[in-house]
Order: C-alpha cells, then sequence, then structure tokens
C-alpha cells in the first residue's frame, strides 16, 4: 500500500543544526564549480533501471582546482582535431551504409534540435538512411508535436512507440512514490527501447545518439564513441527495477502485463551478445553545441521554440516536448538543490554563450520555481482513479493527486544536508551566489 505522505519532523531541518542527516548518499560538504553553476551534488548517469530510494548516487567529480569534470571536457573538446574524426565517421559510414535502400542507422529522438540536427547530417551530408525513433512523451506540448511532425516532414521516416497509457500512468505515479522521479519511465524508454528496437524489429546494426554523458559530467570515456551497454543490457531479468518497484509487483498488484513492460526494460546481455549492434555518440565525431544544432534545426526544418519559457528558467528550446518536463527538474531541484535553469546555465557557460555571473543571476532568478503551467493537467495524469484501474487504484491509500499531497511529498524528499526551514520558509543551505 502506497501511503498519504505525514508531515516531516522540521526539527532535522533547523538552520544551524550540526551534521544534517545527507540523503541518496551525496557528499556532505557542498561545493560549487568555479567555473560554472553545477555543484557536487548533481548525479551523473547511471543505469536507471537499478534505481530504488536509498541507492547511492554517482556525483560530478571535481578536480583539486575545485573545476568540475564537465568543464574540464570541454576544455579537451577544444583540443580536439575534428576533422579526423569527422573523417573517422565517414569511415564508420561507409562500412555500414546500405547498397539497397535500406535503413542503416536508427537515430532516437523527439524531433528536438538534437535528434534534429543528427538525423539530417547523417542523411544529407554522410549519404545515409536513417529510421529515426521515437518514445513517446507522457502529455506533448503543442509545440512539441508540432516540431515532431516538422521533423518528420523534412524527409524522414519515423516509429513512434506509445507506450500502453495506463501502464506509463502507473509507473509514472509509482516512480514518483518511491523515487520522486516521475521521468523515470520515460527515461527508461528512451534508453532502452531504440538498442531493443535496432536489434529485435529493424535488424538495423547502427545507432547514433546525440551529445556525450561526459559532456554533462559522467565519468564516461571521452576518447570512446560507444554508448556503454550497461546503459541499455543487463545480465538477469530479476535485476530489473521499473519506478524501483521488481517486475513480479507490478504485474501482481498493478494489473501490467511483461509485454506492456517489455519497451521499458534493458535488453538481456545474451540478446545483446548474439547480435552485431553498435551503438555510438555523434557527439563524438562532431563538434556538439547545442545554440548551434537550434539554429540548424530551425532553418533546415522549421523548429520552433516555446512560445514562453520553461517554467525554472529561462530557455525556450531544451526539452519542450513533454509537458512532464517541468516536473522532472522541480524534482531534482527538492531532491539536490539543482533547478533547470542550473543545468541550463551551465552548460550555456561551458559553450561559452554566457559568462559564469549571468548564470548565477539566472539561477538565482529561476531556479525552483513550482511548474504551475500544466499542473492541473499532470495531477490529473498521476491520479490513478477507480473507473480506469480498478486493480491498482487499491494499492493508494489516496489514489488522487492533488498539490497538497505532491507538496507533502516533496518534503519527504528533500536532505537535511541541503534544506533548511526558517521564517516559515524551505531554503538552501547553501547556494551558487553566496
Amino acid at each position: 500500500m502506497i501511503i498519504y505522505p505525514k508531515r516531516i519532523n522540521k526539527s532535522n531541518y533547523k538552520e544551524n543544526l550540526k551534521n544534517p542527516k545527507t540523503f541518496y548518499g551525496l557528499d556532505t560538504n557542498i561545493k560549487f564549480c568555479k567555473k560554472c553553476t553545477y555543484s557536487n551534488q548533481k548525479p551523473t548517469s547511471e543505469k536507471e533501471y537499478k534505481h530504488k530510494r536509498d541507492t547511492k548516487k554517482n556525483t560530478l567529480l571535481f578536480d583539486h582546482e575545485g573545476i568540475c569534470y564537465a568543464c574540464r571536457i570541454l576544455e579537451k573538446k577544444e583540443k580536439i582535431d575534428w576533422d579526423y574524426r569527422k573523417h573517422q565517421l565517414k569511415k564508420l559510414c561507409d562500412k555500414f551504409r546500405s547498397r539497397n535502400g535500406n535503413y542503416d542507422c536508427l537515430v532516437p529522438g523527439s524531433g528536438g534540435k538534437d535528434s534534429f540536427y543528427a538525423a539530417y547530417k547523417l542523411k544529407y551530408e554522410f549519404g545515409m538512411n536513417p529510421l529515426t525513433v521515437t518514445w513517446s512523451p507522457h502529455l506533448y506540448t503543442d509545440w512539441g508535436w508540432k516540431n515532431f511532425n516538422s521533423w518528420i516532414g523534412a524527409g524522414f521516416a519515423n516509429y513512434l512507440l506509445t507506450p500502453n497509457g495506463k501502464t506509463h500512468r502507473i509507473l509514472t505515479r509509482l516512480a514518483l512514490e518511491k523515487l520522486f522521479h516521475p521521468f523515470q519511465p520515460f527515461m527508461l524508454g528512451q534508453q532502452h527501447f531504440p538498442p531493443r528496437a535496432a536489434i529485435q524489429l529493424f535488424k538495423i546494426p547502427l545507432v547514433f545518439y546525440g551529445d556525450m554523458n561526459a559532456e554533462f559530467g559522467s565519468p564516461d570515456d571521452y576518447n570512446d564513441p560507444s554508448r556503454n551497454s550497461k546503459f541499455f543490457s543487463t545480465k538477469k531479468k530479476s535485476d530489473i527495477l521499473i519506478a524501483g518497484t521488481p517486475l513480479e509487483e507490478l504485474v501482481r498488484k498493478y494489473e501490467v502485463s511483461i509485454q506492456d513492460l517489455l519497451p521499458f526494460m534493458p535488453l538481456q546481455n545474451s540478446e545483446l551478445k548474439n547480435s552485431v549492434l553498435h551503438v555510438h555518440y555523434l557527439g563524438y565525431y562532431l563538434k556538439w553545441h547545442p545554440q548551434e544544432c537550434y539554429y540548424f534545426a530551425a532553418d533546415k526544418g522549421g523548429f520552433q521554440a516555446s512560445p514562453e519559457r520553461t517554467a525554472g528558467t529561462y530557455s525556450k528550446y531544451n526539452s519542450i516536448d513533454d509537458k512532464l518536463d517541468d516536473f522532472h527538474y522541480y524534482t531534482t531541484y527538492i531532491k539536490f538543490g539543482i533547478g533547470r535553469a542550473t543545468y541550463d546555465s551551465a552548460q550555456e557557460i561551458r559553450n561559452k554563450e554566457i559568462n559564469r555571473e549571468e548564470g548565477i543571476a539566472l539561477v538565482k532568478k529561476f531556479d525552483g520555481e513550482f511548474p504551475e503551467r500544466f499542473s492541473k493537467e499532470i495531477f490529473d495524469y498521476l491520479s490513478i482513479n477507480k473507473k480506469k484501474f480498478p486493480k491498482a487504484y487499491k494499492n493508494f491509500e489516496q489514489p488522487i493527486m492533488d498539490l497538497k499531497y505532491f507538496n507533502l511529498l516533496s518534503d519527504k524528499f528533500r536532505s537535511p544536508h541541503i534544506w533548511k526551514f526558517c521564517k516559515n520558509k524551505w531554503k538552501l543551505r547553501k547556494t551558487v551566489w553566496n
């Protein structure tokens, strides 16, 4: 039974508390990068299908000069021989290019700026015949749906997988309750379905993702173009957790089937071993610049930015296709003290679009803003009502999600070493601006 969230003991969040408790195995000594706005509380990429509430997070590394790994990677990026990398890409494409018109590579994406750039470059510059593959958002924004169709209209075939809607809703609610990570089921689909589709549906040997995880601080090998298979495969099915819940429990208690869970699941190592799949980052071969991708997609395909800035930040063109995106970044702010303006500003500082002082000012102004604009629709989506979910709803003490419930749940996931409660308000103990 998922119990209605109780009020937390706010004495654990006193302003001058010595040695406050730390959640998620985070570093107790909060530090900020001296070049960008990231803190050492930022999680790095890991196996999503392993996550539970008490999973220890691997976080962004800092060097002895107080500079984060993401910033150091960008310094290395400036010294790369990009002409040689482009030559390597040409050789790779020559090896896999179809001679009979079949699809020869698969490009995952939503039709956003990055996936448009990747597919367009591969088709029109390198002579490949890509099949684009999309994992459907929870709730499309109007502009996200228009951009998706503009992508296809620019000359691309697309396979759109929309998972079972009831299953997706149940998993999203459980991911919120157990992990405070409502975006996790979507991320599982994004990570796991494209390699599965390449092997099992289309027999396509080559998959291209866009920018590399290392550029965001994950300790991947920046000199390796391949995506580590640990992100999309596992040894045993029994190791898999979706929304922090074992598969058997999902089937038994929440009226979902293994077949409907399959697209969310990583491949078995044995399935991968018996294939000839190669999963690469296009950002290894081409110098990736997010804002230039935006201008490119707008020019070549009519990509449109959101008509309004995204909640919690100042930008209008990053991750704008799913209404639940706003809540995802709000939950990272609650858990790690890192909101969407931090993510956006850190990246733009590294790419020399803004300086650190400007980034800090933007974080101070926008980080942690509650995502009001789609909240009613999202709370409806997260509600597990009796009519649609006659079995699953019994597992929730309060099946209906509302603002009061969400706020009580938020407080359960605030780490005392990050947050303090004073003068009847939640405040960060340390900020990038002081």
